[in-house]
């Protein structure tokens, strides 16, 4: 008992013209709940966002991204991820293939 939580249908992002996955690492200048809570706020709403996740080390998340084209992804981070406040620093790596990939 307990151990599904429901059902989903998993769709191939290349055959809707997201071909270009990029994992962005971001930091955040300052540390308290209200800025936290603003970031993800801000990051669910975008759909660029495949993923979002709030980890330890040196950055403070990490964000699945999936666009069509480097020009989208450029966009993506010019006029919507870096719009947010309080981001300090942002790293991107680019997917070159899948080797794994979850459910």
């Amino acid at each position: 008992l307990g151990v599904i939580e429901g059902y989903t249908v998993k769709i191939n992002k290349n055959s809707v013209g997201k071909q270009l996955q990029v994992f962005c690492q971001v930091s955040l200048k300052e540390h308290n709940l209200e800025l936290l809570t603003v970031f993800e706020e801000e990051v669910v709403g975008l759909k660029e966002v495949d993923s979002c996740y709030h980890i330890a080390g040196n950055y403070d998340y990490l964000l699945l991204i999936r666009t069509q084209d480097m020009e989208e992804y450029e966009n993506f981070l010019k006029y919507k991820l870096t719009t947010i406040p309080y981001i300090g620093n942002v790293q991107s790596s680019f997917v070159m293939s899948g080797i794994k990939e979850g459910v």
